[in-house]
């Protein structure tokens, strides 16, 4: 038993290696090639695809990690070809497949997979998606159909909530001025949907409509073929630098720093309370309790959940789930009784009926459900005294599909997932970019009417696509974890700030995140789960040192933050008497350079190397802070900087 973890653990909460992608060259093509997919296909520097990806899914979504044998790659000056065979398979079934992949230094890459079902195989998906960057939005985009008919459209700005091309055979765009980029999917009809509903930062086009039935089976046998053709032309023209200080400049007035709450579900209240002296430290705002009557919760569990968020000093939000689609308006009243019994301890009120909690995808038939407006205005008569919320507690997808009657509430709400349709560590902090229109679209959900988020984190706390989120007992990175091992890393930690900074500079009136203790949480308890190292030490996540920061700046008048590069750091500031206090986190595995503007009269720093102390110590970044030292800071992988400026 070592006193001091891995780099790994220190980073990731897990010793699974991190699978470092392999950069490919055809000239000024370039592609990372990722466990047989690519990803983040540049021309000339310009990202023009994220990524086209061969999946197999399972019928609850989940995507297969197939088993790649035979791989070859050669690489010459002008070109690369890639050739390998995979199967993706489990105990109950089976599908084999050979993959080549060919790119020259003109602009053209091809993609194709050859396939057999080696056994009936049930899935939801198996073939080609593509992902355009979510940089693509509001571009023009030229669309051809697989009927062979053309029109012109747009790649959205606001969220779609279903599909916004159809029918798809092939898609042009110039995805930087001068250089134009089409993609074009054979083998099958696909369509497109915008992923950024699930944080992804993309629109993601794939194989086989939703309208047609799924799961489906491949049948023994059953042969598929399948291609993706890119060809990119022109060159952009001033693109800066690849390697370059990212420069930060903190700018105008941005209204205030909206609160910060925590979220708890009853399995953790007993943990809570222990844990309260602790908790308490973090300043939260509030604390939405989770309520379900099918979990067996009921009068206790309210007077629990009020309890706890007491015990921690925030102000106890309830989360309700209505279970009883015929007799909900029954359900709302006995619930709004028992809170009534119990002094009425929730200000804030948010319900929602059970269904909600599931997806229709387009073309689904919905379920049976309360008629919304009959819904919230029974909640509105059973809770009069509180402030009404609604919108979903699943994820914003499903808000964006079935949009709540603004009008009858007082807050829209809704949470979010980083580990959706992928659980590397790129994709979790790379999701934080789609966060600007998430928020741009939930506010014109919410029609003039105050939003909020969460409790967010980057494991699923519930999962409306299958039966359940992950147990994950191997603490392995995997999308749909429920217990995430980053929850416990630096990883985790800046995660966290990104996505305050960028909800706080969408408008958001209240974020949450996480939760108290658990999966979700900001300190260790042993769980069913291995927590690697903190299972011999205990101690403070990262996370905890940020939500405390975070805490602190609820109501302070904020200031925009402008970086050259945000997907790779993000950040806060705040009006201070003594002038501005700036939060910085860096998203990446790299270590960054960056640039301020104003002179740095003090730091403090949470990295690997004060990863230890910070476990031990609350008040670390107050108590390692360090005075001057100019306007460059150094941020080594997924630190965070709490800086003053003069």
């Amino acid at each position: 038993m070592t006193s001091t973890p891995s780099l790994a653990v220190a980073l990731f909460g897990t010793e699974e290696p991190a699978v470092l992608p392999r950069i490919l060259r055809a000239g000024p093509l370039t592609a990372e090639l990722d466990a047989g997919n690519l990803r983040h296909i540049r021309y000339h520097g310009v990202e023009i695809i994220r990524a086209v990806s061969f999946i197999v899914r399972d019928r609850n979504w989940g995507t297969y990690n197939p088993t790649i044998a035979d791989l070859a790659v050669e690489e010459a000056a002008d070109s690369f070809t890639v050739a390998y065979s995979a199967v993706a398979r489990d105990e109950r079934q089976s599908f084999g497949y050979k993959a080549r992949i060919a790119a020259s230094a003109g602009g053209t890459l091809d993609f194709s997979v050859t396939g057999t079902a080696d056994t009936p195989f049930l899935t939801n998906r198996t073939g080609f998606v593509v992902l355009h960057p979510s940089a693509a939005s509001g571009l023009p985009v030229t669309i051809a159909h697989a009927d062979g008919s053309r029109e012109e459209g747009r790649f959205p700005d606001i969220i779609d909530p279903v599909q916004p091309m159809m029918n798809l055979r092939a898609l042009t765009h110039e995805a930087a001025p001068g250089l134009r980029v089409t993609c074009r999917m054979e083998g099958d009809v696909y369509e497109m949907e915008d992923q950024r509903n699930w944080t992804d930062a993309s629109y993601k086009t794939y194989v086989r409509p939703l309208a047609l039935p799924w799961p489906y089976t491949l049948a023994e046998g059953e042969r598929l073929e399948q291609a993706v053709r890119l060809t990119a032309s022109g060159r952009p023209a001033g693109r800066a630098p690849a390697g370059e200080a990212v420069t930060v400049h903190v700018g105008a007035a941005a209204g205030v720093v909206p609160p910060l709450g925590l979220g708890l579900d009853p399995d953790e209240i007993a943990a809570t309370r222990e844990e309260a002296a602790t908790l308490r430290r973090i300043g939260a705002r509030h604390l939405v309790g989770f309520h379900d009557p099918r979990r067996g919760h009921d009068r206790e569990t309210l007077r629990e959940l009020a309890a706890a968020a007491e015990a921690i000093g925030a102000e106890p939000w309830l989360e309700a789930v209505i279970a009883d689609v015929d007799g909900f308006a029954g359900e709302i009243a006995a619930l709004g009784r028992d809170v009534r019994a119990l002094g009425s301890p929730f200000p804030v009120v948010l319900v929602s009926p059970a269904p909600d909690l599931k997806c229709t995808l387009p073309g689904s038939p919905w379920p049976p459900a309360p008629p919304p407006r009959d819904f919230f205005q029974a909640a509105r008569n059973a809770f009069p005294g509180a402030r009404l919320g609604g919108g979903m507690f699943s994820y914003f997808t499903e808000m964006n599909r079935k949009r709540p009657p603004s009008d009858l509430l007082d807050l829209v709400s809704f949470t979010t997932t980083a580990t959706l349709h992928a659980g590397d560590d790129h994709s979790i902090t790379e999701g934080l970019e789609s966060l600007p229109a998430m928020a741009l679209s939930a506010q014109a959900i919410a029609g003039g009417k105050p939003w909020a988020v969460g409790p967010s984190a980057i494991g699923m706390r519930m999962n409306p696509y299958g039966e359940a989120p992950l147990a994950n007992s191997g603490n392995i990175r995997q999308a749909m974890n429920f217990n995430d091992p980053r929850q416990r890393g630096l990883l985790g930690a800046a995660w966290t700030l990104g996505f305050f900074a960028r909800f706080a500079a969408g408008g958001a009136s209240a974020i949450t995140l996480g939760g108290t203790t658990g999966a979700f949480g900001v300190l260790h308890r042993r769980h069913s789960w291995p927590q690697p190292w903190f299972d011999d030490h205990g101690g403070l996540f990262p996370v905890f040192h940020v939500l405390k920061g975070l805490g602190g700046l609820g109501g302070a008048a904020m200031r925009r933050v402008e970086l050259s590069d945000p997907s790779a750091v993000q950040g806060i500031a705040v009006e201070r008497a003594d002038g501005i206090e700036l939060w910085l986190a860096n998203l990446t595995g790299a270590a960054q350079t960056l640039h301020l503007e104003q002179a740095i009269a003090e730091r403090a720093i949470l990295d690997a190397e004060s990863f230890v102390e910070a476990t031990k110590n609350p008040d670390l970044l107050s108590e390692r802070t360090e005075r001057g030292g100019g306007s460059i800071c150094r941020l080594a992988p997924y630190a965070v900087a709490r800086l003053r400026l003069n």
